[in-house]
């Protein structure tokens, strides 16, 4: 049985259950499948990254305050997270994957990180 690679189509040899002639094409193939291929996904994705960076940068520890004034100065965007998660009171905590913050009064936010 003759078998060809899935990326250039050359004939491969070797194992039975092989489906790349080598690295480089198997390489190849495997980032084109997972390459974000519209620009709404890959814009968004660098926006949670870049949210999440900042939020990393500014809260070190678990646990921290800042102002609203600091995190948009950073560039941060305040529309884009991950989830949301409301207490048993009713407070609503604003999350990108395990990192959040809180509103507090005067355009204060507490900086948390989710217990893992």
């Amino acid at each position: 049985m003759n078998k060809s690679c899935l990326e250039c189509g050359e004939k491969i040899v070797g194992r039975a259950d092989k489906k790349f002639c080598s690295d480089y094409c198997r390489n190849a193939y495997n980032n084109k499948l997972n390459k974000d291929s519209k620009n709404l996904i890959r814009n968004i994705n660098n926006r949670l990254r870049k949210n999440y960076r900042i939020l990393e940068k500014l809260n070190p520890n678990d646990k921290t305050k800042t102002t609203k004034t600091r995190l948009m100065d950073l560039g941060f965007d305040f529309e884009y997270i991950t989830n949301t998660y409301t207490t048993k009171k009713g407070t609503t905590y604003y999350f990108l994957y395990d990192l959040g913050y809180l509103p507090l009064d005067n355009d204060f936010y507490m900086l948390v990180r989710r217990e893992r």
